[in-house]
């Protein structure tokens, strides 16, 4: 338990650092490449204005500085500068009325030609989008007065190799430092659950030891009962309560000292090769008789020969405790269904019981708690504790197997274990 804790404390801090790198990472990036598209389309939208080309300085009339520059040793952006003219490779393709290519001006790019640049056009006017990228060019599309089609290219390679170069490298640093983090926090986790682990062995040392030490007061009261039996007769109301309660007491009391072992010494089951298959048919022998005195309809379908490594004692008790439950809880006229099959290398073990309500899916999974009970009602007819069912998966908990408990149809259950 502590060990699932420990990985679940690990698992939830990694992704939660996870997701917040996701966001600011992402996040910054994404701001990143949508400033390259602003400034882009802000550059082709000055040259679409002035006809495919950047206007003299001189039009401004501001002393050689673009309109709405900042004044000399100001904070203004890199699209401002009267620099950007000599700065930006670009070319435009003109297509008259007819959609023919009348015009191209390859004459600030050196990489394109003009049958390259008639080719880039065309492709930019069949994607019917007014702007976008095509390679590391982003275009723009705009209509003339006359009719005409202005498609214009801006090589951002540059801007797009500074985009991936950070995005590369935020990424790498992002991982790193995931990585790190991730074996910092493995590292304390140990300590984070340490009070836990410790809480937990003191319960589980308690329990041992209280079952141990109500042992010894529960067979002397038992004793005394039955001595007291002999003098006032066996039938007396007040005896057999006594006996009654006491039995019900001592097996509580067993129950809790076999949970106990199976959680804190689990390692240490004799594992051998087992004929799985023997143990179930001892089993559903034992049950016969019970469920037919309780006019249940009990049936078992066992694969003959059917080897795990396993503790034959544990998983012996393991199958008692599926039938007895099954057979506590199936109405009187009902079905009990007991299988055991081959799993590859496997063994599944199947119960199935007819009950006397619905049981959603959360409720049966909750089945597997201490003292749970899926009816409280009849617990003075049934005559459990609502322990069973725990010990059963300390059981497969310590064979590292699997349990579960499902709703195939209204007012049925299953248990099925893989071993």
């Amino acid at each position: 338990m502590i060990k699932k804790l420990r990985i679940r404390f690990v698992m939830t801090a990694f992704l939660s650092v996870l997701a917040v790198l996701i966001i600011l990472v992402g996040g910054m990036n994404v701001s990143n490449y949508l400033h390259v598209i602003r400034d882009s389309d802000k550059i082709l939208k000055m040259l679409s204005d002035n006809g495919g080309s950047f206007p003299e300085r001189d039009l401004f009339g501001n002393g050689g500085r673009f309109e709405g520059m900042p004044p000399q040793g100001g904070r203004g952006e890199r699209i401002d500068s009267p620099e950007l003219a000599f700065e930006t490779r670009f070319f435009s393709v003109t297509y008259a009325v007819g959609g023919d290519a009348v015009r191209t001006d390859t004459e600030k790019v050196y990489a394109v030609t003009e049958e390259t640049a008639v080719l880039m056009a065309d492709r930019a006017l069949a994607e019917n989008s007014r702007e976008g990228f095509i390679g590391d060019y982003r275009y723009m599309i705009s209509d003339g007065a006359d009719g005409e089609r202005l498609v214009i290219f801006c090589d951002r390679g540059a801007a797009l190799s500074n985009f991936r170069s950070f995005r590369n490298i935020s990424i790498v640093i992002s991982l790193c430092g995931l990585l790190i983090l991730g074996t910092v926090i493995y590292l304390i986790s140990g300590k984070a659950v340490r009070p836990i682990e410790e809480a937990n062995e003191k319960q589980k040392r308690f329990v041992s030891d209280a079952g141990h030490e109500i042992k010894t007061p529960l067979a002397i009261i038992r004793a005394d009962a039955d001595v007291l039996g002999m003098d006032i007769g066996e039938d007396n109301e007040w005896v057999s309560d006594i006996i009654k309660q006491t039995e019900r007491l001592s097996q509580l009391t067993g129950d809790l000292i076999t949970l106990s072992k199976m959680e804190e010494a689990g390692p240490s089951l004799v594992m051998e090769e087992t004929d799985i298959s023997a143990l179930a048919e001892d089993v559903a022998d034992s049950v016969k008789a019970p469920a037919k005195m309780q006019k249940k309809n009990f049936s078992a379908e066992i694969e003959p020969g059917v080897h795990i490594r396993c503790d034959k004692k544990s998983v012996y008790e393991l199958m008692n405790i599926l039938l007895d439950n099954a057979v506590k809880y199936c109405p009187e006229g009902k079905d009990i269904s007991f299988s055991l099959s081959s799993k590859g290398k496997k063994a599944c073990i199947s119960v199935t019981n007819d009950t006397e309500g619905t049981m959603d899916a959360d409720t049966a999974e909750r089945l597997f708690d201490r003292f749970y009970r899926g009816d409280s009602s009849r617990n003075s007819q049934t005559g459990g504790f609502g322990i069973g069912l725990s010990v059963a998966y300390a059981i497969v908990s310590a064979h590292k197997g699997q349990i579960k408990a499902g709703i195939p149809a209204k007012e049925k259950i299953t248990f099925t274990v893989i071993l």
